[in-house]
């Protein structure tokens, strides 16, 4: 069986969380003997199982020229003919399987009637962009249950200047019923959204959580991470991924009055550890002394990052699952999170973390204060529950195992 992944990245660089997970899941099945590739529109590795998907000078021209019309309409990537020559592509004709990891800036979604006509897909769900009129998260808003319109967040990613939302909507409705797919979801929650979506619930819909490589993640001795980090053996140790702090839905905003409002006695003995793209933040930002480690991309780098650290932050108000907060539990690292979207998956109060209400700053900071001040077993204890769960429910050839499972089924029907 051949397996071909789709998206617009290789690499967290071009493509987020969705590209990181495509991408273990392709190592992992090519460990488990599958053969496994990826066509995407930006290569960033060596990798000759990696193929680009070109668009010629002429075809960007005139999808260019598209754009200026559908923008003003308020729709997304519809102007993305050259989609359609996906069929003519080596790596398209050379599989059996079509794993869609994302439409949004790389697939015209109209084409996805003419991709899986006479082959098989999945298409994994990373946000909720393919349940909506246009937004990648739509917060406490439902009108996605009811064919959008009268939108009330044009500016949500992907932003949108013209309320197109119902008009996209029922293109997605009509594309949709004349495609065939089967869902995966790597999180209880986003697998109840999709069930609740007219769109998507026309579709077997599988739960199959994200997997990782646990044998590189894992906890590694904490004195020693922190002096190859050079950073103060006696301190405290938060840890924020912080790739973009104007991102709203990433909740910098909230992770800052957290911090802020900590106990000057508090402040005194902690120091926040950043890994990230962001490089314009600084100590006055949060209140407390920051170490910032810049873009770390691979997991060895990772792990001695989350290893180092006391705590992980994640103050996101939206997630599908929430990639980091996993990856640190895996190394040991207990998580403060809100309690959105997948991360009560894998975030469990008093076990594996602690769980704020959502928009609760103050609930945030209680958190911080409640874990980095109990004691020493207590923390210890904590560690091992985060690392036996992770590698329990989250290892990679775990994942590798449930996908190649339904992969067979899906081919065989």
């Amino acid at each position: 069986m051949k397996v071909l992944h789709l998206w617009k990245g290789d690499s967290g660089q071009y493509g987020g969380g969705g590209s990181v997970a495509m991408h273990r899941l392709h190592s992992s099945l090519i460990d488990a003997g599958m053969d496994s590739k990826i066509l995407c529109e930006r290569k960033t590795t060596e990798s000759p199982q990696v193929q680009v998907f070109q668009r010629s000078p002429s075809s960007k021209i005139v999808e260019k020229l598209l754009e200026q019309i559908t923008l003003r309409l308020g729709l997304n990537d519809i102007q993305r003919l050259s989609s359609f020559k996906l069929k003519q592509h080596e790596a398209y004709l050379d599989t059996n399987i079509l794993h869609f990891h994302g439409f949004h800036g790389f697939i015209n979604y109209l084409a996805l009637p003419a991709l899986t006509r006479d082959k098989p897909a999945v298409f994994t769900l990373h946000d909720m962009w393919a349940l909506t009129g246009h937004c990648s998260y739509s917060y406490d808003c439902e009108r996605w249950k009811i064919g959008c319109g009268q939108c009330p967040s044009l500016d949500i990613h992907p932003a949108i200047k013209r309320d197109g939302t119902r008009i996209e909507w029922k293109l997605k409705d009509w594309t949709y019923r004349q495609t065939h797919l089967a869902i995966i979801c790597p999180s209880k929650w986003m697998a109840e959204q999709a069930k609740q979506s007219p769109l998507i619930n026309r579709f077997p819909i599988h739960h199959i959580p994200h997997g990782i490589n646990t044998e590189i993640l894992q906890p590694l001795d904490p004195q020693q991470c922190r002096s190859q980090l050079g950073i103060p053996l006696s301190k405290k140790v938060l840890l924020f991924a912080a790739v973009n702090l104007s991102d709203y839905r990433k909740g910098s905003d909230l992770l800052i009055k957290a911090l802020q409002s900590l106990p000057e006695s508090l402040k005194t003995e902690t120091i926040l550890l950043v890994f990230g793209k962001e490089t314009e933040i600084n100590a006055e930002t949060f209140g407390i002394p920051l170490y910032h480690l810049g873009y770390l991309s691979d997991d060895r780098s990772k792990a001695v990052a989350y290893s180092a650290a006391d705590l992980f932050l994640f103050p996101t108000r939206a997630d599908v699952l929430g990639l980091v907060s996993i990856e640190s539990q895996a190394c040991g690292t207990p998580v403060v999170s809100f309690k959105v979207g997948g991360v009560p998956d894998h975030v469990h109060p008093g076990i594996t973390g602690y769980l704020a209400e959502p928009e609760n700053a103050q609930d945030f900071r209680d958190g911080i204060i409640q874990l980095l001040e109990d004691d020493e077993d207590l923390r210890h204890q904590m560690s091992q529950q985060c690392r036996a769960i992770t590698v329990q429910e989250y290892n990679s050839k775990l994942s590798a195992q449930r996908h190649i499972e339904m992969y067979r089924k899906f081919e065989q029907n």
